[in-house]
């Protein structure tokens, strides 16, 4: 019997190098199956997966014994190079260096998805860097405006 109980969800946020609209309808959902199988592969499981041409939001079960930095920059660097070695890709695909990541109280897993399905929703109202400040505030962590994600 395991003795390590754990339910360690995050939000995880994301954007393309210099905030590119490379995420291209035909590409989005493959790319979305294909970081489920990363974190799947890690031991992991995506809750949830959406976003815009130029951004991706996560809802990810992690396990306890692989670091959180660890377990993006995978997703990051094996989804970039998949991208870039499928047949007739137009550009040259590469996610930003840095990410938001934010731990989510099982209680509002649900809020967290239906957040993250309803991006093209929300972002006819808000840019993507007035959504990382607010998810910054919200969760209490500090900031300087010369390194936020676009």
């Amino acid at each position: 019997m395991a003795t390590t109980f754990s339910n360690l969800l995050y939000h995880v946020v994301f954007s393309t190098k210099n905030r590119l609209p490379l995420i291209h309808d035909e590409i989005r959902g493959p790319l979305y199956e294909y970081m489920g199988g990363i974190l799947r592969g890690e031991g992991g499981i995506l809750l949830e997966v959406g976003g815009m041409p130029d951004h991706v939001h996560l809802l990810a079960k992690m396990k306890t014994d692989v670091a959180v930095a660890i377990m993006v920059k995978k997703i990051k660097g094996r989804s970039s190079k998949w991208l870039n070695e499928r047949p007739g890709s137009r550009e040259r695909f590469g996610w930003q260096t840095g990410y938001g990541i934010f731990s989510v109280s099982a209680s509002l897993a649900d809020r967290v998805r239906r957040y993250i399905r309803l991006q093209e929703e929300h972002h006819r109202r808000v840019t993507f860097r007035e959504e990382l400040v607010m998810l910054l505030e919200r969760n209490g962590i500090p900031y300087d405006e010369r390194y936020l994600l676009g």
